[in-house]
């Protein structure tokens, strides 16, 4: 349930998700200003913009992300910052916070608050920028699901360059079976009726995983090439999901950075995709199947360069992103367990653009499966 009063106490589970975002923003920032490009930060339930403890909210996290940066007079891009919030007492609440530090922004960028709908505001920008919106990072993080519809998921997508980071309530979509109600809702959720036959699922794992696939599907279909997800939960108990989904590679991987950097508060904790291949809440991470995963990937014994690699590990076909790869090459090359042609380099440890390796048959087949322990995110 949404909270009633203006400011309310900051919870564990979202701490670690502005913990995501601001080192988001701390890898985004850079690459989309550096480009002479303008660029769109959307938080579409904005809130007040701070907490009733004192503790800043997601615009301030963005803002800050950008405003404690040491290059910021050398970046060549602009980005508008555009706050939403349908509460009229919060979002005047969420003006007052941003006031002060709309004055330290660099020249040209901006940022605006809007009391409103996500729906209907979205919906004016998409109409009045069409295909020439700017690159948009658009995060989505209702108290519910009736306001998410994949429509305009969809039409946010058709920007080449657009991201979107989305709070998925699977808490919510499970209480269907005892409340009808819900229908309209879900239907505009996925954009779809095919959610209808997951309700005659018993098992519970296995009626989480056909919804989490069916979003991720209706994300592809409307447009997304890379899709990330992560269980959020609060002690045992799953909170929601969060949803990444992006055209671009460089994104995923950078999100995924940022997913491994996140260090969790408490209880709060992050878990991987639905195959339980990866539990990003373990004490200790077995790299091992980071190894298995190459080996299945490229044919054993068939050279391939590590430009090629490089594109697997930024891709959404693994949890670990592209800053674990060489260490672990270095790691297989020293156990015997990979052979680098010398000729593709010149100093022997390293992997250097051009590099040709290939994997050997000594190497085991498959890592065994891991078993998640709770604990905090290792820092990679």
């Amino acid at each position: 349930m949404p909270p009633t009063e203006t400011l309310w106490a900051l919870d564990s589970h979202t701490r670690g998700k502005h913990l995501v975002l601001k080192n988001y923003m701390g890898a985004w920032l850079p690459i989309m200003l550096h480009s002479n490009v303008r660029v769109l930060f959307i938080d579409a339930f904005a809130g007040p913009g701070k907490y009733a403890g004192g503790e800043e909210g997601s615009p301030l996290i963005a803002l800050n992300a950008l405003l404690g940066r040491d290059d910021l007079n050398k970046m060549r891009g602009r980005i508008d910052f555009l706050f939403i919030e349908e509460d009229l007492k919060r979002a005047r609440h969420l003006e007052e916070t941003v006031a002060p530090v709309r004055g330290r922004l660099p020249t040209g960028c901006t940022a605006k608050v809007i009391q409103g709908t996500f729906m209907e505001t979205m919906t004016s920008v998409l109409d009045s920028q069409n295909t020439q919106m700017a690159p948009p990072f658009v995060m989505i993080d209702p108290f519910g699901m009736s306001e998410t519809p994949m429509s305009l998921i969809e039409r946010i997508l058709k920007n080449d360059r657009a991201e979107v980071c989305i709070t998925f309530m699977y808490r919510d979509i499970n209480r269907f079976k005892s409340n009808s109600n819900l229908e309209a809702s879900l239907d505009s959720l996925f954009g779809c009726p095919d959610w209808r036959s997951g309700l005659k699922i018993d098992d519970r794992r296995e009626g989480k995983d056909f919804f989490y696939r069916l979003y991720e599907r209706r994300l592809r279909e409307s447009g997304a090439e890379f899709i990330l997800h992560f269980d959020i939960y609060e002690g045992r108990q799953l909170v929601y999901a969060l949803f990444f989904a992006t055209k671009n590679d460089l994104g995923c991987d950078k999100m995924k950075r940022a997913m491994w950097d996140a260090d969790p508060f408490g209880d709060f904790r992050f878990t991987g995709r639905a195959d339980n291949q990866l539990s990003l809440e373990m004490q200790v991470v077995d790299f091992g199947l980071l190894q298995a995963q190459l080996r299945e990937q490229f044919k054993i014994g068939q050279w391939i360069r590590i430009e090629s690699a490089e594109g697997f590990m930024r891709s959404d076909k693994t949890l670990f992103h592209s800053g674990q790869l060489k260490t672990e090459l270095r790691k297989m090359e020293s156990e015997g367990t990979l052979e680098v042609d010398p000729e593709s380099r010149r100093i022997r440890g390293t992997f250097t653009d051009g590099t040709r390796f290939r994997f050997l048959d000594s190497s085991p087949k498959q890592a065994p499966p891991l078993k998640p322990q709770q604990g905090k995110l290792p820092l990679c």
